[in-house]
């Protein structure tokens, strides 16, 4: 996957959704969640090594322009589905970081009582259905979610997130067919970084563009640049309010690149990434990096502010870890419950 065919488009001014005081609140917004995905999962693979996770995880770094630029185009009351690489979504969404790690310790205060782990979170206060390790589970969740918004008369859209391996399985044209067919308000956010675990995307895939397979569906597809938060907010923007408006559903496809291994912790024999392409991408490439190069060209957002976004962030993401360190392991019986519907349920 080259980095070259993925430049950032230059912004000679200040685009207008980030004009004014409501665009600078924006801006600092993009900053703050971008950051708040970063740190989180850093924190993570200190955990990791120190031998507090149960489990490998599924990082977004590198991946974070794409998710909160999405996220960022939608309101409080809509809906998102995600996928394995579960945490950045729904931190992008607004979710707060303390139950969500407290959920990758398996402790009872986690967003799932500590039974989800790192690649089933899900929270409903922010429209955050749900994640699974299942690849491509998520898209008809998406969809299904749609069709309940447009029956009930709701004005709610679903954001879906996905990879480039998910749009190879056969649920990904079958949802993107009847949410066509249905005109459902739903918006598929494919995040292309290039490999499905270890096989490159042009080994698997006929078209060197996700987004042209819309044409099949008769519903708009658009590439965009996944390390410019910008570019993809502005994509997102547009289809959340075309699906808001009912005219139906919109396929993006983020190019954008993770920068560890498809699960850190995950040892593969083989070397499938030029070391050199890897490099280029996080020196180069690092979408906070080059956002928050821009806030300082556009002189948006000045140094200080940056700053204190930065130390704020750190000092959340330094509590939530503390929270879910401190946080008690659930009780045994928590197994049993959440499995099928009680008499008490039922009442």
């Amino acid at each position: 996957m080259s980095v070259v065919d993925n430049q950032a488009a230059p912004w000679a001014t200040v685009p207008p959704e980030l004009q004014g005081e409501h665009g600078r609140e924006l801006a600092i917004e993009m900053l703050r969640r971008m950051l708040r995905v970063r740190m989180f999962e850093e924190a993570t693979i200190e955990l990791f090594h120190a031998g507090e996770l149960p489990a490998m995880v599924h990082l977004s770094i590198g991946q974070e322009a794409a998710i909160v630029g999405a996220c960022l185009a939608t309101g409080d009351s809509d809906y998102m589905t995600g996928n394995h690489r579960s945490h950045g979504h729904p931190i992008a969404k607004g979710a707060g970081m303390d139950r969500l790690m407290a959920e990758l310790l398996g402790k009872a205060t986690g967003i799932c009582h500590g039974k989800g782990g790192s690649m089933h979170l899900a929270d409903f206060s922010v429209g955050s259905l749900g994640e699974s390790g299942i690849v491509g589970s998520a898209i008809p969740v998406a969809t299904g979610a749609g069709l309940a918004a447009r029956t009930l008369g709701e004005q709610r859209v679903c954001v879906c997130f996905f990879g480039d391996g998910a749009a190879n399985e056969g649920v990904f044209h079958e949802s993107l067919n009847l949410a066509a067919v249905w005109n459902l308000p739903v918006v598929y956010v494919c995040e292309n970084n290039g490999y499905a675990v270890s096989v490159p995307a042009e080994s698997l895939t006929s078209v060197p563009d996700i987004a042209t397979r819309a044409v099949a569906y008769g519903i708009p597809g658009v590439a965009v640049d996944g390390q410019d938060v910008v570019a993809g907010y502005q994509a997102a923007r547009t289809a959340v309010d075309r699906a808001r408006r009912g005219d139906g559903p919109t396929l993006i496809e983020a190019k954008t690149y993770r920068f560890h291994e498809h699960a850190y912790g995950l040892r593969v024999k083989t070397a499938y990434r030029d070391a050199a392409e890897v490099a280029a991408w996080s020196d180069e490439r690092d979408p906070v990096v080059l956002f928050e190069r821009r806030l300082a060209d556009w002189d948006l957002v000045d140094d200080a502010a940056r700053r204190q976004v930065r130390e704020e962030t750190a000092a959340e993401v330094a509590a939530a870890v503390e929270f879910a360190r401190t946080s008690p392991a659930p009780d045994p019986a928590e197994a049993y419950r959440d499995l099928y519907v009680t008499e008490e349920d039922a009442r």
